[in-house]
C-alpha cells in the first residue's frame, strides 16, 4: 500500500507540478482544493481536470469565505488587480491563505492517517508573499508536531515544498518531464469562466518568463490574444 500524502491542488502551474511530484515519489495523493471566495474561480475548475489528469487517489474542495475580511485584490473585486510590478508585499496577498489551507490539509492529513503534507510555495520566482517563505512552512511544521495527536503521539508530520528553491523555468522543466499538461492549469489572478488569462497581471507575467527561459511553448490561452 502506498503512503499517503495530502497535496494542496489551486489549479494553478506550481500546485500541478507538486502533485505530479508527490505521485512520482511514491505517494498516493489526495488533492485539496479551496473556494475561499478568490476573483479567479475558474482555477477550481482547473484544479479538478488536473487532480483526474495526476491520478489523485480522491480530490476534495473545502468552502470558506476569505473575501468577508478583504484586504486583497484576491478577495475584493473593490481593489483593482495591479498590473505593474510593485515594492514590497502586493496587494494580491491574501492575509493568512496557506496557514489556513495547510491547516485544513493537516485535518485532513489526521484523519487519513497521512504523515506527508504537499504545497507549492516557491521562494525564488513569486510575488513576495509572506506564508511562502522556507521559515514559514518550518515554523508550521513545527506546530503541526506540537499540535495534533499524530504529532504527540510520535508520528512525526512532513510539509513538503519540492519548488521552494526552484525557478520558475526549473518548475516548468520538471513538470514537463513528468507528464504534467499545462494547458489544463490557470494561474492568472483575473483569468475569466473560461479561463483564458488576462496576460498583464503579475502571475500571468511571472508564468509567461517561466515558459520563455524553460524555452517551452507557453499553451496559455489569453483573453483577446493579450498574451
Amino acid at each position: 500500500m502506498s503512503q499517503r500524502a495530502v497535496v494542496l491542488v489551486s489549479g494553478g502551474l506550481d500546485s500541478a507540478t507538486t502533485l505530479a511530484i508527490a505521485r512520482d515519489s511514491g505517494f498516493e495523493s489526495y488533492a485539496l482544493s479551496f473556494d475561499y471566495g478568490q476573483r479567479h474561480a475558474s482555477e477550481l475548475s482547473a484544479s479538478v481536470k488536473v487532480a483526474e489528469s495526476l491520478g489523485a487517489a480522491e480530490h476534495r474542495v473545502v468552502r470558506l469565505d476569505l473575501g468577508q475580511f478583504g484586504g486583497s485584490a484576491l478577495t475584493d473585486k473593490a481593489i483593482d488587480v495591479p498590473t505593474e510590478e510593485s515594492e514590497g508585499i502586493p496587494i494580491t496577498y491574501v492575509p493568512a491563505r496557506n496557514t489556513v489551507f495547510l491547516a485544513l490539509g493537516l485535518a485532513w492529513a489526521e484523519v487519513l492517517e497521512a504523515t506527508d503534507l504537499f504545497i507549492g510555495v516557491n521562494a525564488v520566482d513569486y510575488s513576495g508573499y509572506p506564508d511562502c517563505r522556507p521559515e514559514f512552512i518550518r515554523s508550521f511544521e513545527e506546530t503541526a508536531n506540537l499540535a495534533t495527536r499524530a504529532g504527540v503521539e510520535g508520528q512525526r508530520l512532513n510539509i513538503h515544498t519540492p519548488l521552494i528553491d526552484l525557478t520558475k523555468a526549473d518548475i516548468i522543466r520538471r513538470g514537463v518531464d513528468l507528464g504534467v499538461d499545462y494547458a489544463l492549469t490557470v494561474s492568472c489572478y483575473q483569468a475569466d469562466e473560461q479561463g483564458r488569462a488576462c496576460g498583464v497581471c503579475d502571475s500571468c507575467r511571472i508564468r509567461k518568463d517561466g515558459f520563455d527561459a524553460a524555452g517551452i511553448k507557453d499553451p496559455t490561452v489569453y483573453i483577446e490574444n493579450r498574451g
